[in-house]
């Protein structure tokens, strides 16, 4: 065993303990603090051991020396620990998924919609679903099977048709969340879009409170497209710096444009950058878009920096200056506001994936088609019914998922 290799002896279970690891050679490698904790009382279900050293690369190095000496000894797959969890019972799922989605959280508001769903909050409802879709078919099935009995069957199969109608409208009302929990674990992206040279990497760098982007008098500076990962109030933004929509004859400005038209396209929001006195030649695409004057620091026309002017409120947009920062706190109110809008009470969801919805949309579709059929047939009402439990299975990962497993752990980080 490789804890006793490296530290003598097995420690107490679950308790601390101050250990000389030793290599092979009994050679020390470093004081750490032990952890050891046997199957099937672990998080994997398997016996495990944690080693607590010094972070140093030498340490480190040595460590994992002595542990690729040990014989049927290797490193982690990404996500193989969760893996493991998983197939031992120690989590469904959705709770992996919601694990995996808490090691990427980038703000507060997706960690707590990614500690839901790791604490299992869609895994025990989908298991609860699922038993009461099994008693609805178990009713319908053992009225096929009393048929000759005359009343049985109704009596039976009334209260499952209840039981199906109710369960029915707990999931669509699940589902009517409009994604927003899945809007919140992707995220939010704004464009900023525009001509050349009117101060978009500016704003970017503004947004960004650093230096994301180079700023240069002279036009066609950014030819490719710049991300950087916002935290907006615990919302998570990525905001777009696009290069300058303008015709040219540069191949390279011109895939530039290219792309900004088509990232500007995908986008939720675009930001739609003028100068003070510029044309307001808006953005042709199906995401809002928000005007923005920007430079009003060299405007003669006097246009109110503190007074913002938003869309459908009198006003052709915002006025700023990207470089001094004035009207910057307004505009960056107003997206936090158009952020909280977008992702509503996302956090409180249920469902935080696409795959998820997808099979409870098939669960509900089953549910639905059970109904529809009773009146033809209580065996084809009950077909649908276990089609349904079936679906649940799949989300919970308790039945035929090996399919997907690889996709969902391959995402996790080494030592996950």
């Amino acid at each position: 065993m490789a804890l006793r290799s490296l530290a003598g002896k097995l420690p107490t279970p679950r308790m601390a303990a101050r250990v000389l690891l030793r290599d092979a050679s009994r050679q020390p490698i470093d004081e750490a603090v032990v952890l050891w904790f046997p199957g099937p009382a672990s998080a994997t279900g398997e016996d495990v051991a944690e080693l607590h050293v010094h972070g140093g690369r030498a340490v480190l190095a040595a460590l994992f020396a002595a542990l690729a000496d040990l014989e049927n000894v290797r490193a982690a797959e990404p996500g193989e620990f969760t893996r493991r969890a998983f197939e031992n019972g120690k989590l469904d799922l959705t709770e992996a998924e919601g694990l995996d989605d808490l090691i990427h959280a980038d703000t507060d508001r997706q960690r707590r919609q990614a500690l839901r769903q790791l604490k299992g909050v869609l895994g025990d409802k989908a298991g609860d679903w699922r038993m009461q879709i099994i008693e609805a078919s178990a009713l319908i099935e053992a009225g096929i099977d009393f048929s000759d009995e005359g009343d049985v069957p109704a009596e039976l199969i009334a209260p499952a048709v209840a039981k199906i109608k109710a369960l029915l409208g707990e999931i669509q009302q699940a589902l009517a969340a409009e994604g927003r929990s899945e809007r919140l674990r992707e995220g939010l992206v704004v464009a900023i879009a525009g001509p050349p040279n009117v101060g978009k990497s500016t704003l970017m760098n503004q947004l960004a409170r650093r230096e994301v982007a180079i700023v240069s008098p002279h036009a066609g500076t950014t030819r490719d497209i710049i991300e950087v990962q916002l935290d907006l109030d615990g919302y998570p933004v990525t905001v777009i710096d696009t290069a300058g929509i303008r015709e040219t004859g540069d191949p390279v400005e011109q895939e530039g444009v290219r792309r900004a038209r088509a990232r500007a396209a995908d986008a939720d929001l675009v930001l739609w950058l003028v100068d003070a006195q510029g044309e307001e030649n808006r953005h042709d695409g199906a995401a809002p878009v928000w005007m923005v004057r920007n430079k009003i620091d060299l405007d003669t026309n006097g246009v109110d920096a503190l007074t913002p002017r938003r869309p459908g409120q009198g006003g052709s947009g915002f006025a700023i200056s990207a470089s001094r920062g004035d009207g910057m706190a307004q505009l960056i109110s107003a997206l936090v506001a158009f952020a909280r809008d977008y992702f509503g009470s996302g956090e409180s969801g249920l469902i935080g994936r696409a795959r998820q919805r997808k099979l409870l949309q098939e669960t509900a579709a089953s549910l639905q088609r059970s109904m529809m059929v009773m009146e033809k047939g209580e065996e084809l009402a009950a077909e649908e019914l276990r089609t349904a439990a079936h679906s649940l299975g799949r989300l919970i990962g308790r039945v035929d998922v090996e399919d997907i497993l690889d996709t969902i752990f391959r995402e996790f980080c080494v030592g996950k």
